[in-house]
């Protein structure tokens, strides 16, 4: 359920500057356009600069370019270098998690020699197997299944459904969404005449602290070594990490990217939704890859790389991609037609 606090108090304990009245109380945040009295919207993208004088909110958090603006209009606001950041502190802190309840629900099994702090939550036909460790406050929701050996940290949160293979390691403050499998067998095959022959897979996931996992997602075992999650990083729903990747702190990476095994993901990178990174190369810290692109070689330095086909009438893409079939004869031509220019010009 939403808390209310006044501006006075969300300053002080979120910091920032306030100007205006500070006894005004708001009970949840809103978009600008959509924000009713007692909630508190937030400007960070410009463009949205216009929708500051029909807003209804009681106060808005804005950026200092955008303070003036605000104020002329009699508009209660906090100034943060970051609106966007510092709206979603202030959601947080209006809208707190729920206080935990501990115990294991009747209906839930626990294996031999597991330990459970006694403030965790085991719910509904949860199955938690040997020599499992549970940090103190852990959520286990409806239908998880953990594996032997498995370790969950401090404030951990599993939703429902949520697999943890054997063996893996998740760290404090994680957050695992529904249905996401974490240490599945990577997808390990050798080529012998007509057949594959199964790799055994061998390693683990281990995952930092402070991870969050979408749903869905699916985090692969090492084959030999393990397939490493770094602190701090962001994974959306339906992405495949393979085996062996290994992810830097605090990287953020949207729905549906694909990575390939024994890739390694700098720190602090962003992959944008639908990337593709093929396996055995590295990204550098602090790369963006935008949406759609197809990663197939190692990335020598940070910076933004984009890959993606820009859309076009179908009929004009048909004339373009015919014309690209021919691409390297024209390149061949272009490379004569340059030689025979600069041994006429030496004449």
């Amino acid at each position: 359920m939403a808390q209310e606090h006044s501006l006075a108090e969300i300053v002080d304990r979120l910091g920032g500057h306030l100007a205006g009245d500070g006894a005004i109380r708001v009970n949840q945040v809103a978009a600008l356009a959509g924000a009713a009295p007692g909630q508190i919207a937030f400007l960070a993208n410009p463009k949205f600069r216009r929708q500051l004088a029909a807003t209804a909110a009681s106060a808005v958090i804005v950026a200092p370019a955008a303070a003036a603006e605000a104020a002329a209009l009699g508009l209660p606001h906090i100034v943060s270098d970051n609106p966007y950041a510092y709206y979603a502190r202030v959601a947080a802190l209006l809208n707190p998690a729920p206080a935990i309840v501990p115990g294991v629900d009747q209906t839930a099994r626990v294996g031999v020699g597991a330990m459970l702090a006694p403030s965790c939550r085991i719910d509904a036909y949860v199955s938690i197997g040997a020599d499992v460790r549970l940090g103190e406050r852990v959520v286990v929701h409806a239908g998880c299944v953990i594996g032997d050996g498995v370790e969950v940290g401090d404030d951990g949160i599993l939703y429902p459904n949520v697999v943890i293979y054997a063996g893996c390691r998740v760290g404090r403050r994680a957050i695992i969404h529904a249905g996401a499998v974490i240490g599945s067998d990577g997808f390990g095959f050798a080529r012998e005449a007509r057949r594959w022959v199964k790799i055994p897979q061998l390693g683990r996931v281990l995952i930092g602290d402070d991870v969050e996992i979408g749903a869905n997602t699916t985090i692969d075992r090492g084959a030999l070594d393990d397939t490493i999650i770094g602190d701090g990083v962001k994974l959306d729903n339906q992405i495949q990490v393979a085996h062996n990747v290994v992810i830097g702190d605090d990287s953020a990476l949207a729905g549906c990217v694909g990575i390939a095994g024994s890739a390694k993901i700098g720190r602090r990178c962003q992959l944008a939704g639908a990337a593709m990174i093929s396996g055995h190369l590295e990204i550098p810290d602090d790369t963006v890859v935008s949406a759609g692109t197809m990663v197939t070689k190692t990335l020598t330095k940070p910076g933004q790389y984009t890959g993606a086909y820009p859309t076009q009438e179908h009929d004009v893409w048909l004339r373009n991609a015919a014309q690209l079939k021919h691409l390297d004869a024209l390149a061949c031509r272009l490379r004569e037609l340059e030689e025979k220019l600069s041994a006429l010009e030496k004449k």
